[in-house]
C-alpha cells in the first residue's frame, strides 16, 4: 500500500491519475474526499491532514511507502507554514518508521535553505533534514517552478489581466527553470519502480526564465498579452498583508507567496536528474501552446 499526500494538488492529481492507471494499490490523506473527483473511487481515503498529526498515523497502518507531496505555501487558519511543511513532515517520518514504512519520498523545493529569505523554503530546508536523517530508505525530489495549464497561479494573471497592465512584484528578475506538472509526476512515479540510486534528485526545465518572461509567457498563453508594470517590494509586502489581515484565508495572494516570486530556483545540472528518472522535460511554451 502506497500513501499519497497532497492528492488533490497540482502535482499529487497528476501523480495519482499515473498510479491509478497502473492499478497502484493507493490511499490518499485528504481533508474533502470531493476534490479527487473520479479518483476518489479508485481509492483508499483516509480523512485528515497535516495539522493533525493522528490522522495521518492511522493512514499509515499497513503502507510500505509514503509519498508526500502536500504543502502550503500560506499560513491556514489551524496551522502556520513552518508547521505544514517543516514540523509536520518531522512528525509524518517519525509516525512513518513506527509503523514500519520502507520507503519515504518527499517534494521539497529547489533553493530550500535553513538561511532562505522566505519562510516556506526554510521549512522545506527543515523537512529535508528530517528526511534525509530517517533510518527510512529515502528519496528527496526538489523541482524548480512547477506550472499546468490553468494552474492557480494562470488563473490569477488571467483575472489580473482584465486590466491595461498587469502589475509585478519587485524587479521580476528572480530565475527559474519551469518544468510541468505532468513531467513532474512522470519523475515522481519513475522512483517507485526500483531503489533509487539518487537520494535527491533536482528537477528542472530546459529553459532559464526570469519571472518577467514567465509572467508575460503565461499571459500570451491565456491571450491576454499586456504590459506589465513593477511594483517596489515595499508596497507590494504592505499592500499584501493588509489585505490578509482584513479578507484572512480569502486573500487571493499573500506576501509569503508573492514573495517566493523574488528568489531564484535554478540547478547547475539543468534536466540531468529528470532524465536520470526517463523523463526529458518539455519546454514551457510548447505545453502552452505557443
Amino acid at each position: 500500500m502506497l500513501l499519497l499526500t497532497g492528492a488533490t494538488g497540482l502535482v499529487g492529481s497528476a501523480v495519482l491519475r499515473r498510479l491509478t492507471a497502473a492499478q497502484v494499490p493507493v490511499r490518499c490523506l485528504v481533508r474533502d474526499p470531493r476534490r479527487l473527483g473520479p479518483e476518489r473511487v479508485r481509492v483508499q481515503i483516509a480523512l485528515g491532514d497535516l495539522a493533525d498529526p493522528p490522522s495521518f498515523r492511522n493512514a499509515l497502518r499497513g503502507v510500505t511507502t509514503v509519498v508526500h507531496l502536500a504543502a502550503a505555501i500560506r499560513d491556514q487558519p489551524r496551522a502556520s507554514i513552518e508547521e505544514l511543511n517543516g514540523i509536520a513532515t518531522w512528525r509524518m517520518v517519525q509516525a512513518a518508521e513506527a509503523a514500519g514504512v520502507r520507503r519515504f519520498v518527499f517534494f521539497s523545493a529547489l533553493s530550500a535553505s535553513a538561511h532562505d529569505r522566505t519562510r516556506f523554503l526554510r521549512a522545506k530546508a527543515l523537512a529535508e533534514q528530517a528526511v534525509l536523517a530517517s533510518d527510512l530508505e529515502h528519496v528527496v525530489v526538489a523541482p524548480s517552478i512547477v506550472y499546468a495549464p490553468g494552474d492557480v497561479f494562470m488563473t490569477l494573471l488571467s483575472r489580473l489581466a482584465l486590466a491595461p497592465v498587469v502589475p509585478v512584484s519587485g524587479s521580476g528578475r528572480a530565475r527559474y527553470q519551469p518544468i510541468w506538472a505532468e513531467d513532474v509526476a512522470r519523475c515522481v512515479t519513475g522512483l517507485l519502480d526500483e531503489q533509487s540510486p539518487q537520494v535527491r534528485y533536482e528537477l528542472a526545465g530546459p529553459e532559464t526564465l526570469d519571472y518577467t518572461q514567465i509572467t508575460t509567457l503565461l499571459l500570451r498563453a491565456a491571450g491576454r498579452p499586456r504590459r506589465l508594470i513593477h511594483v517596489p517590494t515595499p508596497i507590494v509586502s504592505r499592500a499584501l498583508r493588509a489585505t490578509e489581515a482584513i479578507l484572512k484565508s480569502k486573500a487571493p495572494a499573500t506576501w509569503d507567496e508573492a514573495e517566493l516570486m523574488e528568489v531564484s530556483m535554478v540547478t547547475p545540472n539543468g534536466t540531468a536528474d529528470a532524465r536520470l528518472l526517463g523523463v526529458d522535460p518539455e519546454p514551457m511554451g510548447r505545453v502552452l501552446g505557443l
